[in-house]
């Protein structure tokens, strides 16, 4: 067999066997290809199964001289063990070689995120006597209530919205479905939205069931999102870096510091992994102290 061969294997599992999406095959599929690149580059003339860990490692020294960055190379490194986790399951391989395999070391990067009281502020900058005031202050309450991605946002369609039941169904990476619980403040601006002003446009076939319309009867970019949300950060006076995901980020953190179940945020966000939700641990000092003097038996102030 040659590289081509084992690539389209590893597609067919990804595919058919861990049933990703297509983003995320064609995501695993550059990485292993970054690989061939590399065996093709340095003249090695190896399969797959011939290369050892020394190759891996030189490997992974030399996307990082050619600039690539440490998180991309962290994540070519994660589609290179997936890969040889197939290759050792179809019995190519007889060990695998990135067992013992170190990548970059990665500095954790905790995000932005906005107080409940800039929160505030940032709702209050939208002018509701505007034409789509009401649209608005509903996509930012929105954002904030129930912690989704900007293009589960723009996704979100009249079909999945339960005000009765306070929750949404949203779709989110890999095309995995969850159900969000949504507030109370958050849902009044939505109804005042459909039933007063989303009514008066015109909206295109096709785009009736999604919640969030621009002036042209269309959902909603992406990129008209973070221009709402610049403008209205602007208009609050808040001069932090404010993106659609600020709010994912205030959302979380603001569960955490209120004692909130890690696992109960991790099913919210749609976090496949508990790992990448403890980054909402960055607690202040204050916090962790009183969490300690409550409920630690053996703590002395």
């Amino acid at each position: 067999m040659n590289w081509s061969s084992y690539i389209k294997g590893f597609e067919a599992y990804l595919l058919l066997e861990r049933s990703l999406s297509n983003n995320s095959v064609e995501a695993y599929k550059y990485d292993v290809d970054k690989l061939y690149q590399f065996v093709v580059a340095t003249n090695l003339n190896k399969q797959p199964e011939q290369l050892g860990l020394n190759d891996l490692e030189d490997f992974i020294h030399y996307i990082n001289k050619i600039g690539v960055g440490e998180f991309t190379q962290a994540r070519i490194l994660s589609g290179i063990r997936a890969f040889y986790k197939f290759l050792l399951m179809e019995d190519i391989i007889d060990s695998d070689p990135t067992e013992l395999l170190e990548g970059p070391k990665l500095k954790r990067k905790i995000p932005d995120v906005l107080s409940f009281e800039e929160l505030v502020l940032v709702f209050a900058a939208i002018d509701l006597s505007k034409d789509h005031g009401h649209r608005n202050r509903a996509i930012l309450e929105t954002l904030y209530a129930c912690g989704i991605r900007v293009s589960e946002l723009i996704n979100l369609r009249i079909s999945n919205y339960f005000p009765s039941e306070g929750f949404i169904r949203v779709i989110g990476k890999g095309d995995k479905e969850r159900v969000v619980p949504i507030g109370g403040e958050a849902i009044g601006h939505i109804d005042r939205y459909l039933k007063f002003k989303r009514v008066l446009v015109p909206v295109v076939k096709g785009q009736e069931d999604y919640v969030f319309l621009n002036r042209r009867g269309k959902k909603l970019s992406r990129v008209m999102v973070f221009i709402i949300i610049k403008k209205a950060v602007e208009l609050a006076g808040i001069t932090k870096t404010v993106s659609p995901h600020t709010f994912r980020h205030s959302f979380a953190t603001h569960l955490v510091e209120g004692g909130a179940d890690l696992r109960a945020v991790q099913d919210m966000l749609g976090h496949e992994s508990i790992t990448t939700t403890e980054i909402y641990t960055h607690l202040d000092r204050s916090f962790l102290r009183d969490t300690l003097v409550r409920f630690h038996p053996g703590y002395k102030n």
